[in-house]
């Protein structure tokens, strides 16, 4: 009798162990990491790992913040340890590195096995987390391009405000009105401490390209790439309705903007909260889509929620970042004043903020284009701006500087 007892309990031990490892494939009773650069998200974020364990109570979300300026020192570091968070932020400049050199998951079958919807999310953010043909990303927000203008200049001006049918042409007659040298006021700035923000915008719309979509070319010896640079640098050097480089670099164009010195200028989404904060902005200034050139277009960035490749708690990692890019996730993040990725969530993010047209964000992302990267960004982004700024204070012709900057860009492309 003790002999089958014994056996009984053995069976028995057997089956919940079977049932035990089961349950670990399947992602349930796992612990993983979370790693994340913003501290204003943290709350935000509790509350999502919070509504997460509603659904998945068995595993536990421990969330591990780092300043920005050492997250991907600290990744960089981890990665080369087999350390690498099971989750974890991930910014265009830096994924091709990651995903070309096997740092994290691909997540194709995991969405085909799981069907998920990719529709409501931008094609141009989706296909920033693309690369040799594999997705590795889902989408957590964005960020999108409008002209800022200030209303109270247009009023003095008697100028209708910036709207949806504005041209190039249109902005530039607009800029030159509004500018007034006695009171020292601009009617743009063609400022290029940002990259995104800024002339990157009018190269796309040009129908121009900062690099090709396989990573492997320049865009800087196309004619359209040329153009559009030149007609953002020409508000200065040909028309004057701008500050000159010398003069932003002492202000930034943004201060100006938020002294009324300033009447336009193209800018992120990601500044509505200084420019919401600040009493003179918040009072006068709205926000718009920008004017359209060969057509409308704008770069747009967001985060992605990515998997280490050499995660032990895949399933577990891959439900967390499937309910990060879920409707209801989104809406909590739109809630919190960040635009969610996914379409149809925005709705609370605009009303958050009546003062600001932030719809106008919304309408960009439905012509964006992703932002510019390749597995060393960094290198050729830096080539770009040592060169535009040449070109912006007069040492370089923009022809001049767009031929340098596409032989050495070629030269790095070429050997990545």
């Amino acid at each position: 009798m003790k002999k089958a007892l014994l056996v009984l309990s053995v069976l028995i031990l057997g089956v919940l162990a079977a049932c035990s490892s089961n349950s670990s494939e399947d992602g349930d009773n796992a612990t993983i990491k979370y790693a994340y650069w913003d501290k204003n998200q943290e709350q935000m974020l509790k509350d999502l790992v919070e509504e997460f364990n509603k659904e998945y109570p068995d595993i536990k979300v421990n969330l591990e913040l780092t300043p920005y300026d050492q997250y991907f020192t600290k990744l960089d570091a981890a990665a080369t340890g087999d350390g690498l968070p099971d989750v974890f932020w991930m910014n265009g400049p830096n994924f091709v590195k990651y995903a070309s050199n096997n740092m994290i998951e691909p997540i194709d079958e995991r969405i085909k096995e799981d069907s998920v919807d990719l529709a409501p999310y931008p094609e141009g953010l989706l296909g920033l987390y693309q690369y040799d043909g594999k997705s590795y990303a889902l989408p957590k927000d964005y960020d999108t391009i409008g002209l800022w203008y200030n209303k109270a200049l247009f009023d003095e001006a008697d100028l209708e405000y910036p709207n949806d049918t504005w041209t190039w042409d249109d902005l530039l007659e607009a800029a030159k009105a509004l500018t007034d040298e006695e009171k020292g006021v601009h009617g743009i700035a063609a400022y290029i401490q940002d990259a995104q923000a800024s002339y990157y915008n009018t190269i796309l719309a040009n129908d121009g390209f900062i690099i090709s979509e396989d990573k492997k070319e320049s865009g800087f010896d196309d004619p359209k790439t040329i153009e559009g640079l030149q007609l953002y640098h020409d508000l200065i050097h040909v028309h004057g309705v701008s500050p000159t480089h010398a003069q932003m670099e002492t202000t930034t164009a943004t201060s100006m903007f938020e002294s009324g010195k300033v009447a336009m200028m193209f800018q992120a989404s990601y500044m509505i909260p200084q420019f919401k904060s600040n009493e003179y902005t918040l009072e006068n200034v709205d926000v718009t889509v920008l004017p359209i050139m060969n057509k409308r277009s704008n770069v747009i960035h967001g985060l992605g929620n990515v998997i280490a490749s050499n995660s032990d708690n895949k399933d577990a990692a891959w439900k967390f970042v499937k309910f990060l890019s879920s409707e209801k996730a989104a809406t909590m993040q739109a809630e919190a004043g960040i635009i969610p990725a996914y379409e149809g969530t925005q709705k609370a993010w605009v009303e958050a903020t009546p003062e600001f047209n932030l719809q106008a964000f919304l309408d960009m992302a439905e012509v964006s284009e992703p932002y510019p990267v390749s597995k060393d960004t960094s290198k050729w982004a830096t080539i770009i701006q040592d060169n535009i700024a040449k070109a912006w204070t007069g040492q370089l012709t923009v022809e001049e500087a767009s031929e340098i900057i596409n032989e050495e860009m070629e030269r790095i492309l070429a050997n990545e």
